[in-house]
């Protein structure tokens, strides 16, 4: 696992997780989230978890280190983080905020 410290915690990202902790977690029945490639700021008003099924982004923590991020990770965001996505390839992804 690796860790991408920010302001307000730090973003767990687990590089390929194992099918069985996806099931788990049931990742297939989370919403799906889409976005081109772009850049923008975003504060996260809720701890989210997400499964990256397509693309590629940086993520640019408020006072912390970029981190990239894509294609098989399993990233939590922690409540309050304030940062800047740079998107690299289009994005496709289940997410589950709260």
């Amino acid at each position: 696992m690796l860790d991408g410290r920010c302001s307000m915690g730090k973003v767990k990202v687990v590089r390929e997780p194992r099918q069985s902790d996806l099931d788990t977690l049931k990742v297939k029945s989370w919403s799906i989230w889409t976005k081109e490639v772009s850049e923008f700021p975003w504060s996260h008003g809720e701890p989210e978890i997400c499964y990256f099924l397509e693309g590629a982004v940086v993520v640019i923590p408020e006072g912390g280190e970029p981190l990239k991020i894509g294609k098989g990770d399993l990233v939590t965001f922690p409540k309050g983080m304030q940062c800047t996505w740079r998107g690299i390839k289009p994005v496709k992804k289940h997410y589950r905020s709260g």
